[in-house]
């Protein structure tokens, strides 16, 4: 029982203040954004470094994960098509149910990761956050674009995946983990500020979390909360068995595909043209939900 409780409970307890201190302590918007671009830009790729650069990558199934991942990714976008199109939602509403329905909070992945599985977890946690970042910033870049009524440009979409600081700092780890490893005092420095990454990340999620949209077009958020946190973690499992994964790393795989979608999704929706308040609903919803689920299919994965 106390893993679990040392798992969940300091991811959730570090959300809920987060809120709390956004609502009666730090109010300024500006305090959290500043956080925000710090935790995004630098210290958690300082955190996927560390951890992926540690990693034995040649123990892991790499291919099998990448064959789950971007099968599971490839599933989501069609299934949430699907939600957009039985409810009729315009074009910025369907990018937003896009976002909702494959992406996911890297904070809270690696956090939970680690709480139950330690430095394993965080290590396999670490290589398939960078193999989901690569799948989701390709499949939104062609979202946005194709919603727009333009094409596709494989050179613009390598290029827009390629600026994601967290696929940069999962390829910087797997390039130091094939030269043996971070040298000595380097190791850890990114070590200690992977871990204010987690702490400061939380925190943030928590201040990003808005209560009061949770009134716009309930039934679009419902649908793509089932599809992220039930249907998603699921076709994973069944993937899973199909391409051999199996122990912690299938634990990880699937705990990792049924996490809420990322707060950063809102920042996207309102710069590219979603639908931003329908955006804030779906991150706040899966949040809350999430209470409930991630601890159900840990036991489930457990047993």
């Amino acid at each position: 029982m106390a893993p679990w409780i040392d798992a969940f409970l300091p991811t959730f307890g570090l959300i809920g203040l987060g809120a709390f201190l956004r609502a009666r302590v730090l109010r300024d918007g500006a305090v959290w954004a500043g956080l925000e671009t710090l935790t995004f830009w630098v210290l958690l790729p300082a955190l996927l470094v560390h951890a992926i650069a540690g990693a034995p990558i040649a123990a892991l199934p790499v291919a099998p994960i990448l064959a789950v991942v971007w099968t599971g990714l490839l599933a989501g976008t069609a299934l949430s098509l699907l939600v957009a199109r039985i409810t009729g939602a315009d074009r910025p509403a369907m990018t937003s149910l896009v976002q909702g329905g494959i992406r996911f909070n890297t904070y809270m992945a690696l956090g939970i990761a680690s709480g139950l599985f330690g430095q394993q977890g965080l290590a396999i946690g670490g290589v398939v956050a960078g193999l989901i970042v690569t799948g989701v910033q390709a499949i939104l870049a062609v979202v946005f674009v194709v919603s727009e009524g333009g094409r596709p440009s494989p050179l613009r979409i390598a290029v827009q995946t390629l600026k994601n600081p967290l696929l940069l700092g999962c390829l910087v780890g797997f390039a130091v983990s094939a030269l043996g490893g971070l040298p000595p005092g380097i190791g850890p420095l990114f070590r200690t500020l992977g871990q204010a990454s987690l702490a400061l990340g939380l925190l943030c999620v928590g201040a990003g979390l808005v209560l009061e949209s949770l009134r716009e077009k309930p039934g679009m958020q419902v649908l793509t909360a089932g599809l992220k946190l039930v249907a998603m973690p699921a076709l994973t499992l069944a993937l899973g068995s199909v391409f051999g994964l199996d122990g912690t790393t299938l634990a990880v795989v699937v705990l990792i595909m049924g996490m809420p979608t990322a707060t950063t999704a809102y920042v996207m929706a309102r710069v590219l043209g979603g639908d931003a308040r329908l955006m804030a609903a779906i991150i706040t919803l899966q949040h809350l939900i999430a209470i409930a689920t991630l601890p159900a299919w840990a036991a489930y994965l457990a047993r």
